[in-house]
């Protein structure tokens, strides 16, 4: 069985963890990448979250992508892949190290537009962040233990701010493969 879906309320902690995560990573990478930023629900402030920090390790080019994955290994990042994702290398993080999902990303991929734009509707935006705080805990209870069917279930609320935000619709059907392939 599938670990529990715990979707918690804001944590003031958050961007001090991803702080403290930046301060291991990003001294190894500023030479290689051009951008450490802390995305996804945990770097909203007042957004409910599965507590678990999100960054995106932004590159220029594939060069510079292979570079990070390296240098991510040497600091026991253990690298996974695209997970099906254009332009975005997932990695599992070290045991010792707070929970996260780190990702090298393509500055120019449609993965880090998608999490930046995203980031900043739901920064700017209190009836999106409320709504999608909601949805978020409903998913949770509903899907419990289903974490695909949890991602799949809260796209159509992703996709349309994405849409709102001027993403294309190839740009979306890109997102929503993602968000269904996890």
């Amino acid at each position: 069985m599938n670990p529990r879906i715990n979707v918690v309320e804001y944590d003031p902690q958050w961007p001090k963890i991803f702080e403290q995560i930046k301060l291991l990573v990003w001294p190894e990478l500023e030479n290689i990448a051009v951008a450490i930023e802390h995305v996804g629900s945990t770097s909203v402030v007042g957004l409910s979250a599965k507590p678990v920090i999100d960054i995106d390790i932004v590159v220029q080019n594939r060069e510079a992508s292979l570079k990070a994955i390296e240098t991510l290994k040497r600091l026991g990042y253990l690298p996974l892949g695209t997970m099906g994702v254009p332009g975005r290398e997932a990695f599992k993080r070290p045991e010792s190290s707070p929970k996260q999902n780190l990702y090298v990303c393509l500055q120019d991929s449609v993965a880090f537009r998608n999490h930046i734009i995203l980031r900043e509707a739901l920064r700017k935006n209190s009836d999106l962040r409320s709504g999608y705080a909601r949805l978020k805990i409903q998913l949770a209870e509903q899907f419990a233990g289903d974490i695909d069917a949890y991602c799949e279930a809260k796209t159509p609320f992703i996709l349309k701010i994405l849409r709102d935000q001027g993403l294309t619709e190839s740009e979306l059907v890109e997102v929503a493969g993602a968000n269904l392939t996890l």
